[in-house]
C-alpha cells in the first residue's frame, strides 16, 4: 500500500530526527517558549541542553492552504459571478433531480467544492449554502450510503472527502455537532476503512477489466483525500473538540482484527497527529478528553505484528508526545508551571536512556514516558483502552503487549490513580470476552497490583464485593488467581476479614449484602489457595468469623439480605443459594486448605455440619469443632483460645454466643489454666445470670470443664451454688444435667445446709419424665447421702425416708439404667438408716410375676416406716404415672400395703380417697393394669371393712395355716 505523506515529512527521513519544537505554555506569549530537545536517531550526542529558549517562527502558518499542494490544484482565481450562478443552478438541479448517476454525483460534488471557494467574498454563495445546508447534508448522506463497501469503482468517495474538506476550510461543518452529522461521519470513515485490502481490490480489477479507473491509483488518491479531510478538521479547531470526536469514531478501527483496516486507521491517525503537531495553535478552553485513550491506542499499535502498522504508530506517538507537552502547558495552572518543567525534564531523562528508534518501538517505554504527563483521569482511560487490546484474539502478541503495558503503567503510576473503581469495573466487565488464559491472567494481575497497595485495598474490595452472588465463573477466577506478593497477602485477607467482622457488631433487621459477598470471596480465595501463608496466619480469626457468619445465616434466604439498589439477582440465584450455604462451604474449605483433614472428617461423620446449620444445635456444632481441633491441632486451638478473650464481649448476641461456645470448650486444654480468673470465673458468673438460657448453659458447661480438668477451681465456683440449684427447676435438660454434674463436683466443699438443700433439689427430680435427668439426679442423690456427716444424720433422716418408696418403685422402671441405679441408691439410703433390705428387693423379675416377693418387701417397708412417714401417700403419687410398669407396681404395692397396714388406722383415716384413685383404673386400656387395680381395690375395701385381729388370734391363724 502506498502511503500518503504530509508535505513536510520526507519518507526517507521519517525517523531521522526528533527536533520538532514542543512548546508548553511557559508564558502568555507564544514567542517565549520552552523546548524539549530530544536526541537524534543514530550517533548523536545525548549530552544536549535540557530546556532552552527558542523561537518558533519557522513553524508553518496554521491554514488550510497546507493542503493545496497535496490535492487537485484548484482553478486559477476564484469563480466569477456568472460561474457562481451556474454552480448554484447545477446544485439546485441535482437536489431536485431523482435520477443520479456517477456523472451527476461527481458534477454535484465538484460544483459544491468549487462554489465553497467563493464564500469568503460572495454573500450570495454563503447565503445559498447556509439556506440549503440541510438538503446538501441529506444529499451527501445518501451518496455515502449508496457507495458499495466491497469495491471502489468510481472517484465519488474521493470527491466526497475533497468537498467536505473544502467546506470545512470555510467553517461549514457537515460532520460534527449533531447526531445526524456524527452518523454521516461514521459512515464516511467506514466507507474507506472497511474497503477490501488493496490486493483484493486489484484482483477485482482483473476480474472486471471494463472498469474506467485504475483501482490502486484511485484508492491511493481517495485515501489521501480522506486523510486530508481529517487533518483539516483538527487544525481548524483550536480547542481540540473535533479531535475528541474523531478519536471516538476511529477507535474501533484502530483496534480492528483485520490488518488492512487497522493499517488504514493507523496511517490516517498518524498523519492527522503529524499535521496537528506542525500546525499546533491551541487555545483554551480545551475539550480534548481522550488523551489517555489515544496514547494507549498508539502505544499498542507500536507493538503491532504488522510492521507497517507499527511504523506508522511510532511516527504518530512521536507527534503525540509533542502535542501532549504543549497541551499540558496550556491546561496547567500557573502555580504548577514548575511541575510541568520538572515533568518535561523527567521525560527527557527517560528518553535519553535508550535509542530513540528502540523507544518508539517499545510500548512499555512509551508508557513510562507518558505516565508522567497523564492526569489521573487520563491514566484510567489509558488502562481501560489497553484492556480492550486484550480482546484481540487474532494476534496473541498484541494481547501480550497490552498485558505488559498495563502492568508497566500501574507500577509506574500506582500512587496517582484516583478512579480505581472504574479500572476494576472495566477489568471485570471485559473478563468474559478475554478468552486467552495468559491475557486473562494479565488483566487479573492489574487487580492484584491495586489490591496489594494499602492505599487502594479497601477501594478494590468494596467494588469487587458488590457484584451479584454467587460470583460468576469469571469473577470467581479473579478471586482464586490473585497474584500478590507475600508481604501483602496478610494485609489483604485481613481487610476482607474485617469487612465481614464489622457486619457482626450490630443487630439489623436484614443481613448486610457485604457480609455474604465477603464470605463468598473468602471461599473463592481458599479454593484458589494463592494466599495460603496468610490463611494459616489468620486461621483463628477466619475460623471464628465464619462460624459467627454461619450463626447469623441460619434460617435466612437471599430475600432476607439488603440487596443494593443497582444490583440484580436472578430468581435462580435467589431460590438455590442461601447465606448459610456460602458460610458453610467457606468454613469447610478453610479447614481443608489449612490441613485440618481430621477435623473435617470428624465433622462429617458426627453430623457436625448439620448441627451448625440448626438454630438450637448450632452451639453443639461449634463445640464439636472446637473439641476435635483441640484434640488434633492443639497449637491452632490455643491461638483461637487467646483470640477469643477479647471477642467475648464484642459484637451482637450471636457473635458472643458462638465465641463463648468455642471458648468454654477449650477449657479442657492445659493452657486454659494460665488464663486470669477475670476472663474465666468472672465471665462464667456473668453468663450464669444472663437472661438468655444459652449463655447460662455455656456458663455451666465452662464450670464443669474447669472442675473436670483443672484442680483448685472448686473454691472459686462454690459461691455460685445457689444459682446453680435454681437451674434445677428449669426446663432446659442440658442446663439441668450440667448443674447436677457441677453439684457432684462441689459436694466436698458444701456445708450441711447447702448439702441438705442440694439433696432436696435432687429429690424433686425423681419424678422427672426425662430419663437422663432422672438417672443423673438419682445418682448424685446417692453420692450426696454419702457426704452427710454423722452429726448431721438425724437432720437429714426425714428427707431420706421420703425417698425410699420412690426409689423402690423406680426399681421397676422401664429404663434398666434407672432401675439399677434406684436399687443402688435405695441400698445406700437403707444403709444410712441402718436397715437391711430383704433379698427380694434385688430380684429383677417384675413384681406382678412374683406376688410373694412383693409381699415381703411391702411388709418390710410398712413395718420400718410405720409412724415415720406416710408411704401410702408416696405410693399413690405414682398410680397415675405415664409408665405402665410404674403404674402397675404402684397399684400392686398399694393393695398389699393396705393388707399389711394397721386396719384400725386405715379405717380411721378412711379408704374412700384410695378407692377414688383406684376405681378409674378399672377402665384402663392396659389389661394387666385393670386386673391388678381390681385386686388392689378389693384389698383396700376389705382392709377398711374388717378390724385388725388381736395378736393371739393372728398367731392361731398362722398356726392353723401352717398345719394345713
Amino acid at each position: 500500500m502506498q502511503k500518503y505523506h504530509p508535505t513536510n515529512m520526507n519518507p526517507k527521513n521519517r525517523f531521522n530526527t526528533l527536533e520538532e519544537i514542543v512548546t508548553p505554555y511557559g508564558s502568555d506569549n507564544d514567542a517565549e517558549s520552552v523546548d524539549l530537545q530530544l536526541s537524534t536517531l543514530e550517533g548523536e550526542n545525548k549530552n544536549q541542553p535540557d530546556l532552552i529558549d527558542t523561537n518558533t517562527s519557522h513553524t508553518p502558518e496554521t491554514s488550510c492552504k497546507c493542503f493545496k499542494d497535496v490535492r487537485h490544484p484548484e482553478p486559477q482565481g476564484a469563480p466569477g459571478v456568472i460561474m457562481i450562478e451556474k454552480l448554484i443552478n447545477s446544485i439546485r438541479e441535482y437536489l431536485k433531480s431523482d435520477r443520479k448517476g456517477d456523472l451527476e454525483k461527481l458534477a454535484f460534488l465538484r460544483s459544491l467544492s468549487t462554489l465553497s471557494h467563493a464564500i469568503p467574498y460572495d454573500e450570495t454563495t454563503e447565503s445559498f449554502i447556509h439556506e440549503h445546508l440541510s438538503q446538501i447534508l441529506n444529499a451527501i448522506t445518501i451518496l455515502v450510503q449508496q457507495e458499495p463497501l466491497h469495491s471502489l469503482f468510481s472517484p465519488v468517495r474521493q470527491e466526497l472527502f475533497i468537498t467536505i474538506t473544502d467546506l470545512s476550510c470555510q467553517d461549514i461543518n457537515l460532520l460534527l455537532g449533531s447526531v445526524d452529522r456524527s452518523n454521516l461521519f461514521r459512515d464516511l470513515i467506514k466507507s474507506i476503512i472497511s474497503l477490501p485490502s488493496i490486493k483484493t481490490l486489484s484482483i477485482l480489477q482483473i476480474v472486471m477489466p471494463t472498469l474506467q479507473y485504475d483501482t490502486e491509483s484511485l484508492y491511493r488518491q481517495t485515501f489521501q483525500a480522506f486523510c486530508e479531510m481529517l487533518q483539516c478538521l483538527v487544525i481548524q479547531d483550536p480547542h481540540l473538540e473535533n479531535l475528541d470526536q474523531i478519536l471516538e469514531l476511529m477507535e474501533p478501527w484502530l483496534q480492528s482484527t483485520k490488518d488492512h483496516e487497522r493499517e488504514r486507521a493507523t496511517i490516517s491517525m498518524s498523519q492527522m497527529l503529524g499535521c496537528l503537531s506542525r500546525h499546533l495553535n491551541l487555545q483554551p478552553p480545551l475539550y480534548f478528553q481522550k488523551l489517555g485513550s489515544l496514547v494507549a491506542l498508539m502505544a499498542l499499535l507500536c507493538g503491532d505484528p504488522v510492521e507497517e502498522v507499527a511504523q506508522e504508530a511510532a511516527e504518530g506517538i512521536h507527534y503525540l508526545l509533542h502535542i501532549t507537552l504543549k497541551l499540558k502547558g496550556i491546561t496547567a495552572d500557573r502555580k504548577i508551571r514548575q511541575n510541568i518543567k520538572d515533568t518535561m525534564k523527567k521525560c527527557k531523562e527517560l528518553l535519553d536512556i535508550s535509542n530513540i528508534k528502540e523507544f518508539y518501538s517499545s510500548p512499555f517505554k512509551i508508557a513510562q514516558v507518558f505516565e508522567v504527563l497523564l492526569s489521573p483521569n487520563e491514566l484510567v482511560q489509558f488502562i481501560v483502552t489497553t484492556l480492550d487490546g486484550l480482546k484481540n484474539l487474532k494476534h496473541p502478541c498484541t494481547q501480550q503487549s497490552a498485558g505488559e503495558l498495563l502492568v508497566t503503567l500501574v507500577k509506574s503510576a500506582e500512587t496517582r490513580f484516583e478512579k480505581v473503581p472504574d479500572i476494576i469495573r472495566a477489568i471485570c466487565d471485559r473478563l468474559p470476552i478475554i478468552s486467552q488464559p495468559s491475557a486473562r491472567q494479565q488483566a487479573i494481575n492489574i487487580v492484584s497490583l491495586f489490591i496489594s497497595r494499602p492505599k487502594y485495598t479497601d477501594v478494590v474490595l468494596n467494588h469487587l464485593l458488590f457484584y451479584p452472588i454467587p460470583f460468576d465463573r469469571h469473577l470467581a477466577e479473579l478471586w482464586r488467581t490473585l497474584d500478590i506478593d507475600l508481604p501483602s497477602t496478610t494485609w489483604i485477607l485481613w481487610r476482607l476479614l474485617r469487612k465481614l467482622q464489622k457486619c457482626h457488631n450490630v443487630d439489623q433487621e436484614k443481613m448486610e449484602y457485604i457480609a455474604v459477598a465477603a464470605t463468598e470471596a473468602l471461599y473463592e480465595i481458599f479454593v484458589g489457595n494463592k494466599l495460603q501463608a496468610a490463611t494459616y496466619r489468620l486461621f483463628p480469626q477466619l475460623l471464628m468469623a465464619l462460624l459467627i457468619q454461619v450463626h447469623h445465616s441460619i434460617g435466612l434466604t437471599m430475600s432476607d439480605i439488603t440487596i443494593p439498589d443497582d444490583m440484580y439477582l436472578s430468581n435462580k440465584d435467589i431460590s438455590t443459594s442461601t447465606p448459610l450455604s456460602f458460610a458453610i462451604q467457606a468454613t469447610k474449605t478453610l479447614l481443608l486448605r489449612t490441613a485440618c483433614w481430621y477435623e473435617f472428617n470428624v465433622m462429617e461423620k458426627r453430623k457436625g455440619w448439620n448441627l451448625l446449620e440448626m438454630e438450637y444445635f448450632h452451639l453443639d456444632g461449634v463445640s464439636l469443632l472446637a473439641n476435635v481441633l483441640l484434640e488434633k491441632h492443639g497449637m491452632l486451638a490455643h491461638k483461637v483460645l487467646y483470640l477469643l478473650i477479647p471477642l467475648l464481649n464484642r459484637g451482637n448476641e450471636k457473635h458472643r454466643l458462638t465465641s463463648a461456645a468455642f471458648f468454654v470448650e477449650l477449657f479442657q486444654s492445659p493452657m486454659a489454666k494460665r488464663i486470669p480468673k477475670r476472663y474465666t470465673i468472672t465471665r462464667l458468673e456473668e453468663w450464669l445470670y444472663h437472661e438468655n438460657h444459652q449463655f447460662r448453659f455455656l456458663s455451666l458447661k465452662g464450670m464443669d470443664s474447669l472442675l473436670c480438668h483443672h484442680q483448685g477451681k472448686e473454691e472459686a465456683i462454690k459461691g455460685m451454688i445457689p444459682v446453680i440449684l435454681s437451674n434445677l427447676s428449669g426446663t432446659d435438660e442440658r442446663i439441668i444435667l450440667f448443674s447436677i454434674n457441677i453439684l457432684r463436683s462441689l459436694l466436698d466443699t458444701m456445708d450441711f445446709t447447702t448439702l441438705k438443700t442440694t439433696i432436696q433439689a435432687l429429690f424433686s427430680l425423681f419424678s422427672d419424665v426425662r430419663p437422663n435427668v432422672h438417672l443423673f439426679a438419682v445418682n448424685v442423690f446417692g453420692d450426696s447421702i454419702k457426704m452427710v456427716k454423722y452429726k448431721d444424720k438425724q437432720d437429714i433422716k426425714d428427707q431420706i425416708l421420703e425417698s425410699l418408696i420412690p426409689l423402690l418403685l423406680h426399681s421397676q422402671d422401664e429404663n434398666d439404667a434407672i432401675a439399677e441405679e434406684s436399687i443402688r441408691v435405695l441400698t445406700i439410703c437403707c444403709h444410712f438408716l441402718k436397715w437391711k433390705l430383704p433379698r427380694e428387693v434385688y430380684n429383677k423379675d417384675p413384681w406382678h410375676s412374683n406376688p410373694s416377693g412383693i409381699g415381703v418387701i411391702c411388709k418390710f417397708f410398712e413395718q420400718k416406716c410405720r409412724g415415720k412417714c406416710n408411704i401410702m401417700m408416696q405410693t399413690m403419687n405414682y398410680i397415675k404415672n405415664h409408665q405402665v410398669q410404674l403404674k402397675r407396681a404402684a397399684i400392686l404395692f398399694t393393695g398389699l400395703l393396705a393388707k399389711h397396714m394397721d386396719h384400725n388406722e386405715l379405717r380411721m383415716k378412711g379408704t374412700e380417697w384410695i378407692e377414688d384413685v383406684l376405681r378409674p383404673l378399672l377402665q384402663d386400656p392396659e389389661p394387666s393394669v385393670r386386673i391388678i387395680a381390681c385386686q388392689a381395690l378389693y384389698r383396700v375395701q376389705k382392709a377398711g371393712a374388717e378390724p385388725e385381729p388381736r395378736p393371739e388370734a393372728r398367731r392361731m391363724r398362722k398356726f392353723f395355716n401352717f398345719i394345713y
